[in-house]
């Protein structure tokens, strides 16, 4: 299974791959294509979360929380600079755990509505 989540969703990290090997694991091969088709259409990736916050970083505070979904505290950081750029460099560093967490709620979201 592992090389047909590889296959199937392309650019997947270790931690992401292993998480969905446990979501995924019960699925027909006909489901994990469908589940791989819609998880690689909403699916964000680290990097572009990263740009996100060093958009944010140097001027437009909250692009990146605007970016996994989290509308509130994307206003929130806009209007102020990101609450004062602390907010911003925290999600600098943690750029790949928030990225992971949408990924996360996506999948389970995605098993639990479209393919059940």
């Amino acid at each position: 299974m592992t090389s047909r989540l590889i296959q199937l969703i392309p650019g997947v990290e270790a931690n992401e791959l292993m998480f969905l090997e446990s979501m995924t694991k019960d699925l027909s091969d006909e489901q994990l294509q469908t589940f791989a088709i819609l998880y690689n259409n909403e699916r964000k990736k680290p990097d572009m979360i990263l740009i996100g916050g060093i958009i944010g970083l140097l001027g437009i505070g909250g692009v990146q929380r605007f970016m996994i979904g989290q509308i509130g505290m994307g206003i929130l950081y806009l209007l102020t600079a990101g609450l004062c750029y602390i907010g911003t460099i925290i999600d600098l560093v943690n750029y790949k755990k928030l990225t992971f967490e949408f990924n996360r709620e996506l999948a389970a979201k995605i098993v639990r509505g479209a393919i059940q």
